[in-house]
């Protein structure tokens, strides 16, 4: 299972993202989902995290996929 590590200058979330498998990769991203889903029902003003991380994990989705089409072709 992947961790998350709060330390962002020590380990940056786009390293600790590379490192996780894909269906860790897509269970993060749901779990993201769904905890903004929560924020924003609770009006919390933390939502804007959730935003980064949505962005760096599709990123991250786009990456492979796009590795995965050039080592296939």
């Amino acid at each position: 299972m992947g961790q998350f590590f709060p330390d962002a200058d020590q380990f940056p979330l786009e390293d600790q993202i590379k490192n996780l498998g894909d269906d860790e990769l897509l269970d993060f991203w749901e779990e993201t989902q769904y905890l903004e889903r929560m924020l924003v029902e609770e009006e919390n003003p933390e939502v804007e995290h959730s935003l980064e991380y949505e962005r760096v994990i599709l990123q991250e989705l786009m990456l492979r996929s796009c590795r995965r089409t050039l080592a296939g072709g």
